[in-house]
């Protein structure tokens, strides 16, 4: 299993416009049979802030996330609402249990 975590910043003035490709992005991703959560949250204390989740079985499952057709329309809205400091980490899983 891999856990990407990590935050990304939106343009000023951009949050309401950003919502129309977050969604569809969020909705294609979770429909993909690798993709086991993936979400992004808008930050309550910091409108230009959100949050991104992701978890995928394996490393195949990752890279066809990465190839597939609405990773590349994500990436190319983030001029128009002004994607910035994008910092992500990565974490492989062995293992995990529900406490």
């Amino acid at each position: 299993m891999i856990i990407l975590a990590g935050t990304i910043r939106i343009g000023a003035g951009q949050r309401a416009a950003a919502l129309a490709p977050m969604r569809t992005m969020i909705e294609a991703t979770r429909a993909e049979p690798g993709c086991l959560a993936y979400s992004f949250a808008l930050d309550a204390l910091d409108d230009h802030l959100v949050r991104i989740f992701e978890v995928f079985r394996d490393e195949a499952a990752l890279a066809e996330h990465r190839a597939s057709p609405h990773m590349s329309a994500w990436r190319a809205s983030w001029s128009a609402i002004g994607i910035s400091d994008r910092d992500m980490s990565e974490y492989r899983v062995q293992g995990s249990c529900k406490i």
